[in-house]
């Protein structure tokens, strides 16, 4: 049985060094990320693919790059909530408590309700004793 996580052999009848070999190559992670990269080349502001590709640069362990683009999604849907929050997150998995505070304030303000999430992300582990946290919650009656 094939392992999962593994790339078949390449397939019979494509060229080695073909751009297709390359392709059958790549992990599906890899694609995606010079996929939407090659997007955004052509249309840096759209936003949905903005998103797409923070979440992979985020799952490749890419937490500067993908904050860049966090940063872009604030500056492009300034009024929506889970932008800031998808900030928010960012910046306390860069440790950069203040920062991910004050934007998951702004979150907050602009209407993010979901505290349940809020108080479980994973991402917010070393914010949860911060008492600017706690005093958020409080304010909005979630402690």
């Amino acid at each position: 049985m094939a392992h999962p996580s593994k790339r078949p052999h390449q397939p019979a009848g494509i060229p080695q060094g073909s751009v297709i070999a390359m392709l059958a190559e790549r992990s599906q992670l890899d694609f995606e990320l010079a996929f939407f990269q090659a997007i955004l080349d052509k249309l840096p502001n759209y936003a949905e693919v903005l998103q797409a590709h923070a979440g992979n640069l985020t799952t490749k362990g890419l937490i500067k790059e993908g904050l860049k683009v966090d940063q872009k999604l604030v500056e492009i849907r300034a009024h929506d909530p889970m932008m800031h929050y998808q900030l928010a997150c960012r910046y306390a998995a860069l440790k950069q408590a203040d920062m991910a505070i004050k934007t998951l304030r702004q979150a907050v303000e602009l209407g993010f309700r979901d505290f349940r999430t809020m108080i479980h992300e994973r991402e917010f582990a070393t914010l949860r004793k911060d008492r600017r946290f706690i005093e958020l919650l409080k304010e909005y009656g979630e402690l």
